[in-house]
């Protein structure tokens, strides 16, 4: 008996408009996985928990300053409410924590920050964004088949 894949979101956010803060949504964009819903978006806001309810895993894919790191990282997130949602914008962990308040479940997630250097208003990536969102996709590529198999051995 064959097993349906767990079902996947990749969320990228970030502004196209300010060089390499579009990051994020150029990595979703690029994303062609089977089973995957890549979503691209300028912030996130409350209406993604809707997706977020129903998937069972999540990807947040964000830019990052390379001063804060020179490679891209991959950490798990929990849902973390200290974080208010002021506005209509939010962070990866506030949005999982209003999701599992709506609708009493929230996926496993993980936050894909990629390095950047360049912020100013414009629309051309740096090399080192590029380079970046190439080892982005790797990693986003290798954390989903990773976590599907962990979830199809649960469910097995």
């Amino acid at each position: 008996m064959g097993y349906i894949l767990p079902e996947a979101v990749a969320i990228g956010y970030g502004n196209e408009l300010r060089s390499d803060d579009g990051i994020g949504q150029r990595v979703a964009k690029m994303l062609q996985l089977s089973n995957v819903k890549s979503i691209a978006v300028h912030q996130l806001t409350p209406e993604l928990t809707q997706a977020l309810a129903n998937t069972d895993l999540a990807v947040f894919i964000d830019a990052c300053l390379a001063s804060e790191s020179s490679q891209v990282q991959v950490q798990s997130l929990l849902p973390n409410s200290s974080n208010i949602i002021a506005g209509h914008t939010a962070d990866p962990r506030s949005l999982l924590a209003l999701t599992l308040a709506l609708y009493g479940h929230c996926p496993p997630a993980w936050w894909v920050t990629v390095p950047g250097v360049n912020f100013e208003l414009g629309e051309n990536l740096s090399p080192l964004a590029e380079q970046g969102i190439e080892i982005a996709i790797d990693k986003i590529n290798h954390l989903i088949k990773t976590a599907r198999k962990e979830l199809c051995m649960k469910l097995a």
